[in-house]
């Protein structure tokens, strides 16, 4: 399959949000969407979902160390059902353990101290990352 693929990067305060191409190489961060943690913004969501035409969605799955499923993962996992219904659109679950500090470290080489980058530059690198990842494993896959 074709298309733009859309990351999400859960939070209590913020979500990441990732967008590939059309030929689905290359991710690429976009705007974090801000949330009260009481409640997903689904109208801000399902709105990245139409604006950038994408024809799957993929949200992170935050595993234990050991792979085991959390309670974030459990969420995580309630949030892409409901997106699926909402969306229409195959959603996917990745293996998102690690990826805040590796977006931590990723952006202290580009020379932003921790000074100079909010919580939602780690969390837009995040969502690159676990699209990143998901586009990588399927590098050349008839998906």
């Amino acid at each position: 399959m074709s298309g733009r693929v859309v990351a999400f990067d859960l939070g209590d305060r913020r979500i990441g949000v990732a967008v590939s191409d059309p030929t689905r190489t290359i991710a690429q961060g976009r705007e974090t969407i801000l949330r009260d943690g009481a409640t997903w913004p689904w109208r801000k969501i399902l709105a990245v979902i139409e604006e950038t035409a994408a024809t799957q969605v993929v949200v992170g799955d935050p595993l234990h160390f050991d792979g085991s499923t959390s309670e974030r993962s459990r969420t995580a996992g309630e949030f892409a059902q409901e997106l699926r219904m909402r969306s229409g659109l195959p959603v996917d679950l990745e293996d998102e353990r690690c990826t805040s500090v590796e977006a931590e470290r990723m952006l202290a080489k580009t020379g932003r101290g921790r000074r100079r980058r909010d919580r939602g530059d780690v969390d837009r690198a995040a969502a690159i990352l676990i699209l990143q990842d998901w586009l990588d494993a399927r590098d050349g896959e008839a998906t």
